[in-house]
């Protein structure tokens, strides 16, 4: 049987944010930042890519270390490398487009696969051959998006809306576009602001970390907003001006998902990135999430999404299933940490978005050996560290969607401290149709509850087909969470 696919759909040991998904010849790739579980810093480790093949998108591939700190020669500190994007160049080269942190200077490496091991080609650079960002008059860059059209213009998107960004010696301007030569390094014309900074702005507006991709008539662009909604798009029929805002399309705490307010965030708060992508005619927005109880140790997911005859994109919902193509089966164990909803409990009515349980992991950070010519599926590491959620406390929810429950006569959970009740919820706020006590331990231990689907189902008001798992602690102390299973 196909195996099943979660979010995060990367081993829960990764921590691969700002996640670019590319496909290239049947095979989905994503290339992203590197966060270190543990860190207090962002992107401390090196670029590394995985893989998926487009016909089943639960065999991710772990390809290993594609490029690293050092590779960059004035790169002398080992500073971390930002979101990065990946193009294929007219040529028929791979090219790599990432920033040294903080250096305002967008740099490029090459390869002659996706995944290969990527060597330093120079930085982007004006036709007399100096380097954009290199005078304190260049605007300040980070965060490179790459287009290489289909007529074969290269377009390179950059910049930034954060004011704080001003620090590094640049002027902050906002977003804005740079036409390259062939060669993927040379400025061939001014650039252009697509969307200025503005920082009292009441409406959403560019933030950081853009993302483009030509569909049909239209240009996309997606980046997270400075309203905190999230990734939000925008759309033009040309590759360098006329974008207009169209609204927020994914959060990973469901922000603005059917009017959810910032203070009900349904997952601890981040920040965003990510971009689209078409897998066998199915599109989707990936992104990522925040664990660990920090904005810097964060996990990638997706969506699948819908355009409507007018090329707009509904806001897709955040979900356990992701990737999955529908509901998880609900038969068999999951890991805890697929949960799409961690919501704190209430303090005399209100909530903080930013707290509430967290994913963590039993160990520290985890780099798998680098694969042979023959790789395996670097997801069935034995080696390494088991995700679980932790400080459950009293009122808090942990939530799951979504599950077909025709065939599930039951439900287990793996559990450890705590000295209270679980509940099982008809939906996030809903009734309890069933509870167990639990019995207070430092040890792993498993509680079983029956329940009928059915009525779980009506209480939720949705198909027993596709139906959320919530899952409410009532008690003292603090709770974790390491498995859920079905009967």
């Amino acid at each position: 049987m196909k195996q099943q696919c979660f979010n995060p759909y990367l081993p829960g040991w990764e921590y691969i944010p700002d996640a670019e998904p590319r496909l290239f010849d049947g095979r989905l790739y994503v290339f992203g930042s590197h966060d270190r579980f543990g860190s207090k810093d962002y992107c401390v480790n090196d670029y590394v890519a995985w893989s998926a093949p487009e016909d089943d998108l639960s065999d991710w591939r772990y390809e290993g270390v594609i490029y690293r700190k050092e590779q960059t020669p004035w790169n002398r500190d080992r500073k971390s490398y930002y979101a990065p994007d990946v193009v294929r160049g007219t040529d028929g080269r791979y090219y790599l487009y990432y920033s040294v942190a903080n250096s305002s200077v967008t740099s490029v490496a090459v390869c002659d696969t996706p995944a290969g091991k990527y060597t330093y080609l120079g930085d982007v650079r004006f036709p007399d051959g100096r380097v954009y960002g290199s005078r304190a008059e260049d605007w300040f860059v980070f965060d490179p998006a790459v287009l290489v059209d289909d007529d074969g213009r290269v377009y390179l998107y950059v910049g930034s809306g954060q004011p704080s960004n001003g620090r590094f010696g640049h002027e902050i301007v906002g977003l804005f576009v740079m036409e390259l030569e062939r060669d993927m390094l040379t400025i061939k014309s001014d650039p252009t602001i697509l969307f200025p900074a503005d920082f009292n702005a009441k409406k959403p507006n560019y933030w950081e970390g853009p993302s483009i991709r030509h569909i049909g008539s239209w240009y996309y662009l997606v980046y997270p907003a400075t309203d905190i909604t999230g990734l939000n798009y925008a759309m033009s029929l040309f590759p360098d001006k006329g974008f207009i805002h169209k609204g927020p399309i994914h959060s990973s705490s469901d922000i603005g998902y059917r009017g959810r307010k910032l203070m009900d965030a349904a997952y601890p708060m981040g920040n965003s990135h990510g971009g689209l992508v078409c897998v066998k005619g199915q599109w989707y927005v990936f992104d990522h999430r925040t664990t660990n109880g920090k904005w810097k140790n964060r996990q990638a997911v997706a969506e699948p999404i819908r355009f409507a005859e007018d090329g707009s994109i509904a806001m897709a919902e955040a979900t356990s299933c992701g990737l999955n193509g529908g509901p998880l089966r609900g038969k068999g164990s999951y890991s805890a940490s697929i949960a799409c909803c961690l919501r704190g409990g209430s303090v005399l009515g209100f909530r903080n978005p930013m707290g509430g349980p967290f994913v963590t992991q039993d160990g520290p950070d985890y780099e798998p050996p680098e694969p042979t010519e023959h790789p395996v599926n670097a997801c069935s590491e034995a080696n390494a560290p088991k995700s679980f959620i932790t400080d459950i406390r009293n009122g808090c929810v942990v939530g799951y969607k979504y599950f077909d429950l025709t065939e599930t006569a039951g439900l287990a959970v793996t559990v450890r401290g705590g000295n209270g009740t679980l509940e099982l919820l008809g939906g996030e706020e809903g009734k309890a149709i069933a509870a167990f006590i639990l019995s207070p331990t430092t040890d792993w231990t498993t509680y079983r509850i029956p329940f009928s689907p059915n009525e779980l189902a009506a209480a939720a008001d949705c198909p027993v087909k596709r139906c959320p798992v919530y899952l409410r602690y009532r008690g003292k102390g603090k709770l974790d969470l390491l498995e859920i299973a079905f009967a």
